[in-house]
């Protein structure tokens, strides 16, 4: 009874966590308590009444009232978890990192200040330098100081005392050789990270609160201030000697694989490219450090002191644990691993077995006490609940498959069981399922485990010599080789991901309730094929619904370049793409969200005519589209159409160059370029849009009138020209991509009877026909957040 009072508290506190997405989280969280202690203590009262009544039959009072007293948990205890989750809902937000009094975020200029400010910030690196997709070195700094370098405007100010972590990316090369605990001061520009301004994109800012930082350094230089001081000695050298070690006769990407699948892929610098291949194929989890790793360093280490006292296996075990979760970097994941590993260890010196549930419930508690803030850490909840999966659900379907071999039915039940708890919060995260993932894993566990235990063996040798460690790893080449290629040709199957659109958080905790109804109670286990059944509806009959009745224009953020999605009852027009990196960071995951899984028509207006690269390319590589219209503006098409037209014959697409005036015909949207300016405008649903180029109001309004186009409902314009386009052509909503215009500016815009968004301050604009104009961020503030 004490162990299930344990649970319960255990269970108050983690719900408590979970609690503080919802307002007032911690009063329905003692609420919850006390409604369910007086079930309890109803229930008490009857089976004490109805026990009563036997004895008085049977007079045996004395026997048996204890037994009734103890079929109940009492009523204190869920009243105890209740306010635990109360406490845990208001240690939440006293964790929540907040800038200081001295925080360098505090420096950042205003947005509205167009002239860059260069500043010379003092401080010490934390982190090793990782490569970012676009190329650059980065790293965390620990500010001690900031200089402002001279401008015109005036003489500098003075140093200034400061404190608070850094986010700074650099140049490649001048990343290169910094280590953790060096001194050095970075030229460069500050910045304040962005929220998410379009559904589905990352939140840069979210993430950065996250790590306790609230300030970015775009740097250009960096000096080194302590060049005669010797290094001091951390786990990264380590790290480094492993990393380079199996680097040096595998080469890459399998060197980095390998020891990405030993220390886990946040310690190793591993390319974007193979960490965008495993985990778009479903195999994220192998490059994650966790339970697999730890499971067997403690077996091979048991194994080696079979003959030695308990104590010493322990003291071994356990050391070999903490080494590792220092060489890993301390991640939730590996974490939790280690405290499941240590509980196994103690239950072998007192001689007693260890439940598995029991430890992962209390490692969780253990780590959400120490960083309550992980609660909502994607790697710890997907870590979690595929370990509980493994538990609690690894055994019941090998009893299903027990015609299978009982070899080939463990490798079918462990991926499977992992998939069952993993998979609706990657719905509910990501809106995309990886259609071979589960087959996948099945085939590559073997690669996989002979990987991971080559990598651990060659890792131990590399700490001793080097060289040994390097003709170890060497032997892992062809498994390596084998896994990547696998990988590959499964990531290049037709339909190998498959976009069902982000589901809601109801059907969230209805599918996991289903699962744990399954898990709990014999009629749902038994009718496993029906609860099935119903998740299933849960999420398709949503997705069926919405591609059916749903017609919604959004107009994403994309800086400078006017970004249209409409979604007409399943046929989806895009409307072009922006710069490089849009498509993929901007426009994928949006369209993922939505349950996207091709473009019907893609209309290229070439309003950034003076940049060639493009994100069509981006797009084309995950999405198939099935007309591509183009408007040639230039004289010479150039390099990126010519490899538009080759993607686009691969997927059996048409591509169409159209002349300008030429009218382009979707069925709910009418587009036609009227010049090259470029004048772009639209019909959508009898509405009309107008969306103008880079050039002057006067030439805009001069177009207008000669062509006799009429005043549109909804216009889209620079900044520039806002002003002008407003005040004549009087449309009912215009769009703008920045904010940064003047006061005088602002004002005079506000008394017009035009509703003006800005998508560089609002984020992602949509609409519907039954509805008004909607802001992504406005929509989101309002919403209860959790960070």
């Amino acid at each position: 009874m004490i162990q299930m009072s344990g649970v319960i508290i255990c269970l108050g506190y983690i719900l408590g966590l979970l609690f503080t997405a919802i307002p007032w989280g911690g009063v329905w969280i003692v609420v919850l308590g006390i409604a369910i202690a007086i079930i309890f203590r109803i229930q008490y009262l009857k089976s004490r009444k109805i026990t009563h009544k036997q004895l008085e039959n049977t007079e045996s009072k004395t026997k048996t009232i204890p037994i009734a007293r103890q079929t109940l948990i009492q009523p204190r205890v869920w009243i105890a978890a209740g306010l635990v989750g109360l406490l845990a809902t208001v240690y939440f937000q006293w964790r929540i990192p907040q800038p200081g009094t001295k925080d360098i975020s505090i420096f950042v200029p205003s947005e509205n200040n167009n002239q860059e400010q260069l500043v010379i910030v003092r401080g010490e690196v934390e982190s090793s330098p990782r490569l970012t997709r676009s190329q650059r070195g980065q790293f965390w700094l620990e500010a001690t100081q900031l200089d402002e370098v001279k401008n015109d405007k005036g003489p500098a100010d003075v140093p200034k005392g400061v404190t608070g972590k850094l986010y700074v990316t650099v140049p490649i090369l001048q990343a290169t050789g910094l280590y953790p605990g060096q001194q050095i001061a970075v030229t460069g520009s500050l910045y304040k990270p962005k929220a998410a301004s379009n559904p589905g994109a990352f939140d840069f800012q979210k993430f950065l609160k996250q790590e306790g930082s609230f300030a970015g350094l775009s740097g250009r230089q960096i000096n080194i201030i302590d060049t005669d001081e010797k290094r001091q000695w951390g786990w990264w050298q380590i790290r480094e000697r492993i990393v380079r070690s199996q680097v040096r006769w595998l080469g890459i990407p399998e060197g980095p694989l390998v020891s990405a699948m030993v220390l886990g892929s946040k310690a190793v610098d591993l390319p974007y490219d193979i960490r965008d291949l495993f985990v778009q194929a479903g195999l994220a989890h192998a490059l994650a450090a966790s339970g697999f790793q730890t499971s067997l360093i403690l077996g091979v280490i048991l194994q080696l002191t079979r003959r030695t006292k308990k104590l010493t296996q322990f003291i071994l075990g356990f050391l070999a644990l903490i080494i590792f979760l220092s060489l890993t970097g301390f991640q939730p994941a590996v974490l939790r691993a280690v405290i499941m590993g240590a509980a196994a260890l103690i239950g072998l010196v007192l001689d007693r077995k260890v439940q598995q549930l029991g430890s992962l419930l209390l490692a969780a508690t253990l780590l959400l006490i120490f960083n309550p803030l992980w609660i909502w850490d994607l790697g710890f909840q997907l870590s979690f609940l595929a370990t509980l999966g493994l538990i609690v659900s690894a055994s019941p379907i090998v009893q299903r498959l027990a015609w299978l071999p009982p070899a080939i039915a463990s490798l079918v039940a462990v991926p499977l069981a992992a998939t069952i708890w993993t998979l609706p919060l990657q719905l509910f995260v990501f809106g995309v399922v990886p259609a071979y993932s589960l087959f996948l894993n099945i085939i590559t566990t073997p690669l996989i485990s002979v990987i991971s235990i080559g990598g651990i063996i060659s890792a131990i040798a590399a700490l001793i010599w080097p060289t040994a460690g390097s003709a170890l790893a060497g032997v892992l080449h062809y498994p390596t080789d084998w896994l990547i290629k696998l990988v590959e040709f499964f990531s290049n199957l037709p339909g190998n991901s498959v976009a069902l659109g982000s589901i809601s958080a109801w059907q969230l905790l209805a599918i996991y309730a289903l699962i744990i109804l399954t898990w709990l109670l014999h009629w749902w286990r038994k009718r496993w094929w029906f609860a099935s059944l119903i998740a299933f509806g849960i999420v398709i009959v949503p997705v069926w619904h919405s591609a059916n009745t749903l017609f919604r224009i959004t107009l994403l953020e994309a800086d400078a370049e006017p970004v249209l999605v409409v979604q007409d009852r399943g046929k989806v027009t895009l409307i072009n793409s922006g710069e490089e990196g849009t498509g993929r960071f901007t426009i994928l995951p949006f369209l993922q969200q939505q349950g996207v899984n091709k473009i019907d028509w893609a209309i290229a207006s070439n309003f950034q005519s003076n940049d060639e690269s493009d994100a069509w390319l981006e797009l084309l590589q995950y999405l198939p589209i099935k007309t591509f219209y183009t408007y040639s503006i230039k004289t010479e098409n150039p390099i990126t159409d010519q490899a538009i037209q080759q993607a686009l014959q691969k997927q059996q697409g048409i591509y169409q160059a159209l002349a300008i005036g030429q009218t382009i015909n979707t069925g709910a949207v009418v587009a036609q370029l009227v010049n090259d300016q470029p004048l772009l405008q639209l019909q959508i649903l009898g509405q009309s849009w107008l969306i103008v180029g880079n050039a002057k109001s006067q030439e805009i309004l001069k177009t207008v009138k000669t062509v006799g186009l009429s005043s549109p409902q909804v216009l889209w314009c620079t900044p520039e020209s806002l002003k002008d386009l407003v005040i004549a052509l009087k449309p009912q909503v215009a769009i703008a991509a920045s904010s940064n215009l003047d006061s005088k500016t602002l004002a005079d815009l506000s008394k017009s009877q035009t509703k003006i968004f800005f998508t560089g301050r609002d984020g992602a604009i949509q609409w519907t026909p039954n509805g008004q104009f909607e802001t992504f961020i406005q929509s989101t503030e309002n919403k209860s957040s959790v960070l």
